[in-house]
């Protein structure tokens, strides 16, 4: 059963061709870039078989998943016979609001309740769409799933999802937190479980998905009870560009000040501020390092203890909600490569329970395995996530449950 896993951002195509039939065997990926723009550019991967590349101009979402599908179907760099090799096809889709609180198979009411929340995630759920309807025009037969990025948040108590402000504004609005990457603390949470026979309905965990975007959750008992991003991704930690937690009342401030419109104080705290806007070097975290750790650079340094210290205040604040914590795992681009990021982040975290493996740390980059020490009270994991795999799954277990029932 092969499941073609598709996020679709509004000028690109990410995708994965998944046999889950065959150990949830990778049969091909790739990305199209620049959608909607001249010279569009798919690289596309199959297994065992020599990259590929197509420049083109691609002016739309159909147009470029028909591309994919060609790619997949290509007689030298394909890995699929037909278009009826694929069984089912699963999509990321940032917001679900509060309608879905799991995966749900794609229906004309599933789709109408993702255009009702565009408002709340304007710049990735029209692109969510766009797949899907695109999809359903290439390949009308094949059942589809959405995989919400909120999902796995909407078990996040009231007094965690609001906020303070007039109670008419969750009423009639839905202004809330809501949560994202809820795929990957969901996927490393119950893998580090997995890893360490802990049962995962008695664990108190706190994941960190520290990329170019980041944000940390506190699952207790298998569920998530808080995390750091709120009504859209900007809130929470100090991110590549993303400012993270901000003063209010500063951003009026700076508005008024620079006579700014709202479109250019999205522009401020969404793409210029964070890592960025810092360090004013680069928004990726390898740039940085070596140019505070390397060169002296003074606000590049300044960027980095920033960034460890508000992953460290969210560690400890989410384990005294909670009661304590028993695991934390450490996953995405930064938290699985950088040995040196989750040895500052964990310094300090000895009053918690945590015994932290100085030698073993710093060798681990992209594997799972353990970095705390043996005696630790407080367990320390890297975890790899796989957001696709989680897609593929959730729309397996779908379209086969619809499809039994439907023979029933």
């Amino acid at each position: 059963m092969k499941i073609l896993v598709l996020n679709c951002g509004s000028s690109s195509i990410k995708y994965q061709l998944i046999n889950m039939a065959n150990n949830a065997e990778l049969l091909a990926k790739g990305l199209l870039e620049r959608v909607g723009l001249k010279d569009s550019e798919l690289k596309h991967q199959p297994k065992g078989k020599e990259p590929y590349m197509v420049i083109q101009d691609v002016d739309d979402h159909e147009t470029g998943i028909n591309l994919i599908l060609k790619a997949l179907l290509d007689p030298n760099h394909g890995v699929i016979a037909s278009v009826e090799d694929i069984f089912a096809v699963g999509h990321r889709v940032a917001h679900g609001g509060e309608n879905f609180s799991a995966s749900a198979l794609i229906t004309d009411e599933v789709k109408k309740n993702i255009e009702e929340v565009i408002e709340l995630a304007p710049l990735h759920n029209p692109a969510n769409l766009k797949g899907i309807v695109s999809m359903e025009k290439l390949l009308p037969e094949v059942p589809q799933v959405a995989v919400f990025d909120t999902a796995f948040h909407q078990t996040i108590p009231p007094h965690a999802y609001m906020y303070g402000l007039p109670y008419e504004l969750y009423e009639n609005d839905k202004i809330r937190r809501y949560g994202f990457h809820g795929t990957s603390h969901k996927y490393v949470f119950e893998k580090a479980c997995d890893a360490l026979f802990m049962r995962k309905d008695h664990v108190k965990a706190i994941t960190c998905h520290l990329g170019n975007g980041a944000s940390i959750a506190a699952i207790k008992n298998g569920k998530s009870v808080d995390t750091s991003m709120g009504l859209t991704p900007v809130e929470g930690l100090i991110m590549g560009t993303r400012s993270g937690d901000l003063d209010l009342g500063a951003l009026l401030y700076i508005m008024k000040k620079k006579n700014m419109s709202v479109d250019d104080a999205n522009n401020l705290i969404n793409k210029k501020s964070g890592m960025l806007g810092v360090s004013g070097i680069s928004y990726d975290m390898r740039d940085i390092e070596n140019a505070a750790w390397n060169d002296g650079h003074k606000r590049a340094q300044l960027a980095l203890d920033m960034y460890m210290y508000r992953i460290k205040k969210y560690i400890g604040s989410y384990a005294a909600a909670m009661g304590g914590v028993d695991l934390i795992v450490f996953t995405g681009g930064v938290g699985e490569n950088g040995p040196e990021t989750r040895e500052i982040i964990c310094k300090g975290l000895e009053f918690l329970g945590v015994t932290f493996d100085v030698e073993k740390n710093n060798g681990l980059r992209g594997k799972l395995d353990m970095i705390s020490k043996h005696e630790s009270k407080v367990k320390v994991m890297v975890v790899p996530t796989n957001e696709e795999l989680v897609i593929a799954h959730d729309t397996l277990k779908i379209v086969a449950y619809q499809d039994s029932t439907q023979e029933i």
